[in-house]
């Protein structure tokens, strides 16, 4: 494997370590929020409990986010040191305003919201907990919108091989940013849900059985039921805009080859880059058509039309797309099964939490992780198929790559997977760890009075 490829590796495994945490931090803020808020209305400490357990979390995910998030910018420089040198007068402001209206408010109110509980009074920890919850959705926005602007790049022109802005506005609301944007929040939402049941299910399993647990758990199924219809509907408008800017990506989504109509959506095949076709194709006619077209002999375009008459290819590799992509469709169905399952029987026997069966509640701890698959999978569906881009239509990633030897990257590569294996087994064993030790007796929900209208409430140290 030579430097690009290696480079290649190095960066998706840092950036596929450090996105796990953003989307944990992007929506859980405004859960603890809700949670929050809840407790302001009716002073039901249950709301207050969720939020002390929760909190945790966030804070363990936040110090994780950025920690990866450093490690990832080093690479600009170390790795790819072409894309700041043709775009950095796009890429540049845009994480520095990520930085300046989203990372200062989060370390100024975070601490706040962790410790602030004594110290000042309720409206400002509340206000503090609102802000913190905007600053991860403010970073998410600046991130979203630099990804978007590198697939669908507009208001710049081209000076000597290298990009000057010349319309912000067009910059910023770049063709795919909203879909973009609007799909990788739901996600995280969806992520959030899903870790919230199935960490809640896990203590309620294991003895837990306050009403903190039952609120959280309570919730967390009701919203991933609710978000999971609108995830899927807005996943079909961004595979619309996609096919407008980026078909070749969405062929290779398809396993398409030659341009047609009456297009299948192929459940299972095995794609031949070499033969240029598939192999064991398992399919439902005309749907794919339908999808993409919303008509059943809709016209799609083929992978071979990406392929120049010099036999240049400028399509992504179709395998690890063509599979990334039905392994987030899969996921999202299976979310769709467990989500609409546990609600309905929680609705249908009125008795909430208490009438979920072992099996549903089991499934929901094995889908603790399930947002996490789901947005790796549709992160390198997005990435992976970009290529051979960096900046659609603007410059190649073999064009930005850094000319240093491979067996450097090498040895970064395999130095960065084995600490990542260890920080991740470790921070899925301490969220557990926490679940078990708050469960036992539910030390923190005991220890902690009711708080009355005029007391404020703090975290006990554990």
């Amino acid at each position: 494997m030579d430097t690009l490829i290696l480079s290649r590796m190095q960066f998706a495994a840092n950036i596929s370590f450090h996105i796990l945490f953003p989307t944990i931090t992007i929506a859980l803020g405004w859960v603890l929020l809700f949670f929050k808020l809840r407790f302001n209305r009716t002073r039901q400490e249950r709301w207050m409990e969720a939020y002390r357990f929760w909190v945790k979390i966030f804070a363990l995910s936040f110090a994780m986010g950025v920690v990866s998030g450093i490690t990832m910018s080093f690479q600009f420089g170390t790795n790819w040191p072409g894309f700041m040198e043709t775009v950095g007068n796009v890429a540049g402001p845009l994480l520095a305003y990520e930085i300046m209206t989203a990372f200062f408010l989060e370390a100024v109110f975070l601490g706040i919201m962790l410790f602030g509980f004594s110290r000042v009074p309720n409206w400002l920890h509340t206000l503090a907990t609102f802000l913190v919850a905007f600053g991860t959705m403010m970073s998410a926005f600046w991130i979203i919108v630099l990804n978007s602007w590198m697939h669908t790049p507009q208001g710049f022109e081209m000076i000597d091989g290298v990009a000057h802005a010349t319309d912000w506005y067009a910059i910023i609301f770049n063709p795919s940013m909203p879909y973009r944007f609007a799909h990788m929040v739901l996600a995280s939402f969806l992520t959030v849900s899903f870790l919230i049941a199935g960490v809640s299910a896990f203590r309620w399993l294991i003895g837990g059985r306050t009403e903190g647990v039952k609120v959280a758990l309570k919730t967390a199924v009701f919203a991933a039921a609710l978000l999971i219809p609108v995830q899927i509907f807005v996943g079909d408008m961004h595979g619309l805009n996609t096919k407008e800017h980026q078909p070749a990506k969405v062929a290779a989504m398809e396993g398409h080859w030659e341009t047609s109509g009456n297009v299948p959506l192929l459940l299972f095949a095995i794609p031949d880059e070499e033969e240029r076709t598939n192999h064991y194709e398992i399919g439902i006619p005309n749907l794919a058509s339908l999808i993409l077209t919303h008509e059943w002999d809709g016209v799609v375009q083929g992978l071979d039309d990406f392929v120049t008459e010099q036999g240049e290819v400028l399509h992504p590799p179709v395998a690890p797309v063509f599979w990334s992509f039905r392994i987030m469709v899969g996921t999202g169905m299976l979310m769709l099964l467990v989500s609409w399952g546990a609600a309905a029987i929680m609705l249908r026997k009125k008795r909430g939490v208490e009438g979920l069966p072992k099996p549903v509640l089991y499934a929901l701890v094995a889908m603790s992780f399930s947002g996490w698959l789901a947005t790796l999978a549709g992160w390198y569906t997005t990435e992976i198929g970009r290529q051979p881009w960096l900046v659609q239509g603007v410059m190649t990633t073999k064009q930005a790559v850094a000319d240093v030897p491979s067996a450097m990257v090498l040895s970064t590569l395999i130095a960065y997977l084995v600490i990542y294996a260890l920080l991740l087994s470790a921070y899925i064993y301490v969220i557990f760890y926490l679940a078990r030790k708050m469960s036992r007796g539910e030390e923190i929900g005991t220890r902690v009075a009711p708080v009355p209208t005029t007391q404020k409430t703090e975290i006990p140290a554990e």
